[in-house]
């Protein structure tokens, strides 16, 4: 472990990007060329003390999620990553889990979709990267840890996530959840053991699942149209697309309104109040 070689690294990388890069503004009166503390930290989900404390190579051991998180914000390639993860004394993640590094080009794209709401997840449903509008649409989902980090483990033995579809849907979206699960798992390697755990996990623990695993259906979730219970907006008919990493491991989802539909207007407004509680009490 060398968290003053850490902080030197992270104080060079701030350096080098500009605000546009992640869509913050220039402004005209700015004293560094690239990203100020508050800014990485406002990106990273820190506080502007605990930054500050990381780039003088002082502080505890950062933890392997607030290293993803700082690799993201600071737009870092994967040997970057890497590095950092090696400077704090932190085994590099496996691919696939909450810690994954998303690749430059996907933040980048993500960064630019500012009232649609996007994110980035793993071929596992882990999701890595949201912006805003995703945020206030589906929650945040950095939140979760472990197992339920995946989307797909959560749906099958958490009711409470299933809240997000109505009822009516739920049988359609546990069969599409499996086979795009089939799908990912016939492109990874066959010695996998992310995702030989999950299925066993599912299998064990949930007999619905247990059952279309048993059908063997394969389809990837290329492009969806949805039906999600808001909170505050009630139903909301979107589109969900997909785009896919070259290796298939990461996607990028963003969701726009159904035609046909009021979905439009109540998305435009919920893009304005983003988290903000609307509701009574």
């Amino acid at each position: 472990m060398n968290l003053s070689e850490l902080g030197a690294f992270l104080r060079s990388r701030r350096d080098r990007i500009r605000p546009a890069d992640v869509g913050l503004p220039s402004g005209p009166r700015r004293r560094v060329p690239g990203l100020r503390r508050d800014e990485v930290a406002q990106l990273a989900g820190a506080s502007v003390e605990y930054y500050i404390e990381l780039e003088r190579g002082a502080g505890s051991q950062p933890s392997e999620q607030m290293l993803a998180a700082l690799a993201r914000a600071l737009r870092l390639t994967e040997d970057e990553r890497d590095h950092v993860f090696h400077l704090a004394g932190r085994v590099t993640p496996p691919k696939g889990g909450p810690a994954s590094h998303v690749h430059p080009g996907m933040a980048d794209l993500l960064g630019r979709l500012l009232a649609t709401p996007a994110q980035v997840i793993t071929d596992l449903h882990v999701t890595l990267l949201q912006n805003p509008a995703a945020i206030a649409l589906l929650g945040d989902h950095s939140v979760h840890r472990g197992a339920d980090a995946s989307f797909i483990h959560r749906w099958f033995t958490d009711p409470a996530s299933r809240r997000l579809y109505p009822e009516a849907d739920h049988p359609v979206q546990s069969r599409a959840f499996v086979a795009d699960l089939r799908a990912a798992a016939a492109r990874r390697d066959a010695r996998d053991t992310e995702i030989a755990a999950l299925v066993g996990t599912l299998r064990e623990r949930s007999a619905e699942f247990g059952e279309l695993w048993a059908e063997h259906d394969v389809a990837f979730r290329r492009d969806d149209r949805k039906r999600i219970l808001h909170p505050a907006m009630g139903l909301l008919e979107v589109n969900c697309l997909t785009l896919f990493s070259e290796d298939g491991r990461q996607r990028l989802l963003w969701f726009t309104p159904a035609l046909g539909t009021d979905s439009a207007e109540r998305l435009d407004l919920l893009a304005v109040i983003g988290t903000q509680d609307l509701l009574p009490g």
